[in-house]
């Protein structure tokens, strides 16, 4: 009769194993995310010009963010970025829930999968390459935009040269491209709906209106916070398709926050303002962020 090994406890390598397997994501996180953070924090409470490098780089304590919010130009891009966000939100909202709801309808089969699919097209679209699209778009001459309102008669625009036309033109890509995601968020959301619920929703009204709101719509709030602070997020540091269709021109017409950090920084060479403003950035999606939560959490309980 074996007698059963006495069971050895893990050695010190075991018990570090899976610290090893995290090792590669912390250090990434450290070095991408926690590195450039603490530096920009350390950097904005100093006089980092690079013009000046031959005084130094005193200290100057809060001398930045004084000066920054007290800067007209930074509200002013700071509300147009605002407004770029209320413009674009509503439409990829509604569109988006508009293609969830159509996908989620019984009996498509394959379609539903191909569709997904091709809804990752535009998310899967690099930033540099959506502006590029947009120049040739709304390009004056030979655009895709000139040649559909040549459709119902009407001139030729110079969308990109015109404030309000650039400002649009933005705005049409950014639908363009983050739609697919509120719509994939939205699907979802709905794959979590109970079948037997929703079948019998169905079964009792035929407003397609009321099983959304009185079915559906406690399943698509958290998507809908998460979709908010992503968004939020993200159009705070939009820069790249800007940048790449109008370089936040014509005037100031489509400078948004981050292209005018970006002049700042890269251009006037102020770091130390930049980092201030970048910090600024940071805490108002913070604070954006625990209004979505609280506010659509309390409508969920």
């Amino acid at each position: 009769m074996s007698t059963a090994r006495p069971r050895r406890s893990p050695s010190g390598y075991g018990r570090l194993t899976p610290l090893w397997f995290l090792a590669p994501a912390v250090l990434a996180l450290l070095v991408i995310g926690i590195y450039p953070t603490l530096f920009a924090a350390v950097t904005s409470l100093r006089r980092y010009n690079l013009t000046r490098s031959r005084d130094g780089f005193p200290f100057v304590g809060l001398d930045n963010y004084q000066q920054v919010l007290s800067d007209p130009t930074f509200w002013e891009t700071l509300g147009r970025t605002a407004k770029f966000f209320l413009c674009v939100m509503p439409f990829e909202i509604a569109l988006g829930l508009g293609i969830a709801l159509l996908l989620h309808q019984p009996g498509l089969g394959g379609l539903r999968a191909l569709a997904r699919v091709s809804l990752v097209v535009p998310l899967a679209t690099t930033y540099a390459v959506v502006g590029l699209l947009g120049r040739l778009i709304f390009n004056r001459d030979f655009g895709i935009a000139n040649s559909f309102i040549g459709l119902f008669g009407l001139p030729s625009f110079d969308w990109l040269g015109n404030s309000a036309g650039a400002f649009a033109a933005i705005c049409v890509m950014d639908v363009w491209q983050w739609t697919p995601f509120c719509a994939l968020i939205f699907l979802s959301g709905l794959s979590m709906v109970p079948v037997e619920i929703e079948e019998a929703a169905r079964l009792e009204t035929a407003s397609k209106i009321a099983l959304l709101r009185n079915v559906q719509l406690p399943y698509l709030l958290p998507g809908l916070t998460a979709m908010l602070i992503l968004r939020s997020a993200d159009v705070l540091k939009l820069f790249d398709v800007v940048f790449t269709m109008t370089r936040g021109g014509p005037g100031a017409a489509t400078e948004l926050i981050s292209v005018y950090i970006q002049r700042v920084g890269f251009r006037v060479f102020d770091l130390g303002t930049a980092s201030a403003q970048a910090l600024l950035l940071l805490i108002i999606t913070i604070i954006l962020a625990r209004v979505y939560i609280r506010f659509f959490y309390r409508e969920i309980e």
